[in-house]
């Protein structure tokens, strides 16, 4: 099933309040006015972040008095398969993000290689207290609470065997939401960056595979870390770990960690390369999948 009326006029009526909100203290013209580097990445998911956590930072260069957008492209390619996601987001007066992706998911190996999942993901973000930047000699850690609402657009290539929806795989449903709500902590001093992330999800891969299943339909309480360490202003190292609920008896899903590098030329670029462990994926491929992430995001 897709998102239901209620259900997406629910989400867009939260998007639209939460962008008036912060709108109505913005400035027409960007002003790009944070540190670099302080706006993170994009998320695989679209939000601001790590590659793999969201983070409570928000999105882009505009400080409280004005806004950021970016645009970003994200590609993880293991034995396997490979997942392209891509997306726009804006943060506005340094308290809203609003983001949209889509991913799509593909296989390359008998008898997945002609799978292809898709999934559209709208996200939102508001920070609640804590400033990540100017705060430090604070302990309050900066808190932002967020949602990402997915929809499944069914299975592709596995006609052959009659699936065209993930509900045919022991889904529950196609489409879902989590909830999380992150904390950010940025030690200027020691050059380095804490984050400690808790997701309530029912997701399958993320909702690549619906959510819930024959193991289990309830929602789960999932702990999300990273760590950065910001070796100049230009250049970050660090690592992420995102643990995740197993509700499929064909999914024998594991944790997500990666060691990444992220580099910031300019307030207008970033990169990011990582070597990701996406644990294994299905039984009829029950590999354990590493391979490489790469992420560029352009944005003010």
């Amino acid at each position: 099933m897709t998102f239901s009326i209620s259900r997406t006029a629910l989400a867009l009526s939260i998007l639209g309040l939460a962008a008036g909100s912060a709108a109505a203290q913005s400035q027409a013209a960007p002003d790009m006015g944070r540190l670099l580097a302080t706006g993170g990445v994009i998320q695989v998911e679209g939000a601001g972040g790590g590659g793999i956590v969201p983070w409570a930072l928000i999105t882009g260069y505009g400080t409280r008095d004005s806004w950021g957008a970016n645009a970003h492209y994200t590609y993880i390619s293991t034995q396997d398969y490979r997942l392209d996601t891509y997306g726009v987001a804006i943060g506005l007066a340094d308290r809203v993000e609003l983001s949209v992706a889509s991913q799509s998911f593909k296989g390359s190996l008998v008898p997945l290689d002609n799978l292809n999942l898709k999934q559209d993901i709208l996200g939102i973000k508001v920070k609640l207290a804590g400033d990540a930047v100017y705060e430090q000699d604070s302990w309050l850690p900066q808190i932002a609470v967020g949602a990402m609402f997915k929809d499944n657009k069914g299975v592709k290539g596995l006609g052959a065997l009659g699936v065209t929806s993930v509900i045919q795989l022991g889904a529950k449903d196609d489409s879902g939401y989590d909830n999380y709500v992150a904390a950010t902590k940025l030690l200027l001093e020691q050059s380095l960056l804490l984050n400690l992330t808790l997701r309530a999800t029912k997701a399958n891969q993320m909702g690549l595979l619906g959510f819930g299943g024959d193991q289990g339909d309830s929602r789960k309480l999932m702990p999300e870390v990273s760590a950065a360490y910001l070796v100049n202003r230009h250049l970050a190292v660090g690592a992420e770990y995102r643990r995740k609920p197993h509700n499929l008896g064909v999914d024998p899903e594991k944790a997500y960690y990666d060691v990444f590098v992220a580099w910031f030329p300019t307030k207008n670029v970033s990169v990011t390369a990582a070597y990701a462990n996406l644990g294994k994926i299905t039984v009829f491929n029950p590999q354990t999948q590493r391979g490489l992430y790469l992420s560029v995001q352009t944005g003010f």
